[in-house]
């Protein structure tokens, strides 16, 4: 059976890509004083974090990041997320209920492995 090649657009995709826009956005909001538009440091960070996702092995698939057996960020960015995450994880509580829910449900999965490479 061969691997599927990532799918972006995938609904579960497009709903961790949300998750972690939210959770960008009401960091740098609240850390940077900005309104409409993210600081130049969390948007090139919410840009990396979109394109980790879109070449996430695993896709559809996946579990949360924390649990993947795969660390893909660069460890600027990794310790970057893991700020981000944990101040904004509580308050996505009461203003994105939905994607708290889906998160959840999320990290219940268990973390696929990958296939070995036949030589």
């Amino acid at each position: 059976m061969q691997p599927q090649p990532p799918n972006p657009k995938h609904k579960r995709m497009k709903r961790e890509k949300q998750t972690i826009a939210y959770m960008v956005d009401i960091y740098c909001k609240n850390h940077h004083s900005t309104k409409d538009e993210l600081c130049a440091e969390c948007k090139e960070f919410k840009e990396y974090a979109l394109l980790r996702l879109d070449k996430c092995p695993f896709q559809e698939k996946k579990t949360t990041c924390g649990k993947c057996v795969i660390h893909c960020y660069r460890l600027d960015m990794k310790q970057k997320a893991k700020i981000v995450m944990r101040y904004s994880g509580p308050r996505m509580i009461l203003r994105h209920p939905g994607s708290v829910l889906h998160h959840a449900w999320d990290s219940r999965r268990k973390p696929p492995t990958l296939a070995k490479k036949s030589v």
